[in-house]
């Protein structure tokens, strides 16, 4: 087995903590070295979830937590007797949306990004990692440091901090240090680097296509300083490096547009061994496309594995993924050694989270229910919030907006648009609005619109990003029902208004729009701290984190 030294960064294990991780990989059957390797999707009912976890015993889950706070910590306090080793609890702790149901509503990423403080980075960060491990959660799938280039991708949008690299290092950094100095550990993604192509890896292998000149300038700085501050994991991606391939193999053809998931060279040679990373690296969901496209999963699964993934990330049927591993060390293709290389990283986080320690203290509903309630997150938050809508454009001089001026509203709106929710959920805004003195008409397909009836068009788009998508941008005829509505534009006859609550990119198909902002989150405060700058009781202080006119004038004016 390659050596690894679990007292160096990021494990920092004592010779106590490291002995565990020895002797335990040690005890284990061959069975479940190999199902310390997966960590499963834990969705539903807790007592459903137990019955999987029990069954399978992997080395950790991603709960998708329900808002039943003493259910799910019931939930934590009995997995770990659920298998021989102590699990990990993980989740993509993104804000806005990608939040716990039960914690406090902060921004995500871009609206950080807006914001461009670190401080307060920080601060939303450690109340983020503070709620998680009062719920047992102590791993987290961020700070996602890709680069927003690519402004039609929906499934960079609002994850990442924007598109400048200085601004990405400086807050992901702050955030890797909040959340693992409060017993959270970090993910950087999505390795070797995405936005610069607008396809998603849920649907198809995407391409990082820069130089490697180009790469080691932007994500290259980026991985050597996540790696430098010490983050435990870094998310291997179903993303081609094709340039780094054929500095090895100019001859590499397909090989050139392997993923990262299934390749040696890109996990081995460049993180490993040129950049120096010593964590564990974790696989992007093995169910996706972008890793399903390269070959049978019978194949994929242990190839995972062998190109140097420690953990393999969700599974359709753990039972027969876990098969096609017995299979391929049966037959020589994954080495016992690689196994327990990837077994000794499994263990070292668990070690370095202190999961290992008899006395660690179990998740406790009361103290859960003390720590979301606490009315200082609130108030770090909502000041987080208050910063973050963005004022793009106002060449008409409309706001602030004022019921004596704008009277009667017409809100076309699209909902706020979820992966995981069948239809769009309502928003809060227009209920708002009436609060504030407006008469609210909300559009339907079946309105024969006179503009004349009204004061003010506004235009609610609320998509963050969004699974399996393609790209986003600003579908007019889903907004207005049919062609003929799509084909409509008012502003001409009535002052108009464009929100956005989550896609930073809709003046690309509405650059003539008068008015534009951008709040990059639809959760209900965000929707409330937009009504306040709306109504010019506080300023539009975020600052565009990525280029809202994608590269063109003609949105400006």
């Amino acid at each position: 087995m390659a050596a690894i030294d679990l007292s160096a960064a990021p494990f920092n294990l004592d010779e106590a903590a490291t002995a565990w991780v020895h002797a335990t990989r040690d005890s284990l059957s061959p069975r479940d070295k190999l199902a310390q390797l997966f960590v499963l999707l834990s969705r539903g009912a807790p007592e459903e979830a137990l019955e999987v976890i029990r069954a399978f015993k992997p080395g950790g889950i991603t709960r998708i937590f329900t808002p039943e706070l003493a259910d799910e910590i019931a939930l934590m306090r009995q997995i770990d007797s659920a298998g021989p080793v102590p699990m990990t609890v993980s989740a993509d702790l993104e804000g806005s949306r990608m939040s716990l149901p039960f914690g406090t509503e902060v921004p995500n990423p871009l609206g950080l990004a807006a914001i461009d403080d670190v401080q307060t980075t920080t601060a939303i960060s450690t109340l983020m990692a503070e709620e998680a491990h009062a719920v047992g959660l102590n791993w987290s799938f961020t700070p996602v440091i890709d680069i927003n280039k690519a402004f039609q991708s929906a499934i960079v949008g609002t994850r990442s901090y924007g598109d400048d690299v200085e601004r990405i290092e400086r807050h992901a950094l702050a955030q890797i240090a909040a959340f693992q100095k409060h017993g959270v550990a970090a993910t950087v993604k999505h390795w070797p680097g995405e936005g610069f192509d607008d396809r998603d890896q849920h649907l198809v292998t995407t391409v990082n296509p820069l130089s490697l000149a180009e790469w080691e300038q932007t994500f290259g700085r980026l991985y050597r300083a996540a790696i430098e501050a010490g983050v435990m994991s870094v998310m291997s991606a179903h993303i081609a490096f094709p340039a780094f391939v054929r500095e090895l193999d100019p001859d590499a053809g397909a090989e050139a547009y392997r993923p990262a998931t299934q390749s040696t060279v890109l996990n081995q040679t460049l993180l490993r061994e040129r950049l120096g990373f010593n964590g564990l690296i974790v696989s992007d969901a093995t169910p996706m496309a972008g890793f399903g496209d390269w070959g049978p999963r019978e194949e994929t699964i242990p190839q995972c594995v062998i190109a140097g993934c420690d953990v393999i990330l969700f599974s359709d049927d753990p039972n027969a993924d876990l098969m096609y591993l017995v299979k391929a060390v049966a037959d020589g293709r994954l080495s016992q050694e690689r196994v327990d290389e990837a077994v000794t990283r499994v263990l070292g986080l668990k070690a370095a989270l202190g999961l290992h320690k008899a006395d660690r203290p179990e998740p406790a509903l009361n103290t859960a229910e003390m720590i979301m309630a606490r009315s200082t997150s609130k108030q770090i938050a909502g000041a987080a919030t208050a910063k973050v809508p963005t004022l793009v454009k106002d060449t008409a001089k409309l706001l602030p907006l004022t019921p004596a001026r704008h009277k009667r509203v017409l809100i076309f709106s699209t909902g706020a648009v979820q992966p995981f929710a069948p239809v769009p959920l309502p928003l809060s805004l227009p209920d708002l609005l009436r609060q504030e003195g407006f008469d609210v008409t909300e559009y339907s397909e079946d309105m024969q619109v006179n503009p004349k009836d009204f004061d003010l068009v506004l235009y609610l788009l609320a998509e963050e990003t969004l699974l399996t998508r393609q790209r986003i941008f600003l579908n007019w005829r889903a907004l207005t029902g049919n062609v003929f509505g799509a084909m409509k534009r008012y502003w001409h006859d009535v002052p108009t208004l464009m929100v956005s609550l989550g896609f930073p990119y809709y003046l690309h198909d509405a650059p003539r729009v008068p008015t534009y902002v951008n709040a990059y989150g639809s959760n209900e405060d965000m929707q409330a701290a937009v009504v306040e700058c709306l109504m010019g009781r506080t300023p539009f202080a975020g600052k565009n984190p990525v280029d809202p006119f994608c590269g063109s004038d003609q949105g400006k004016y």
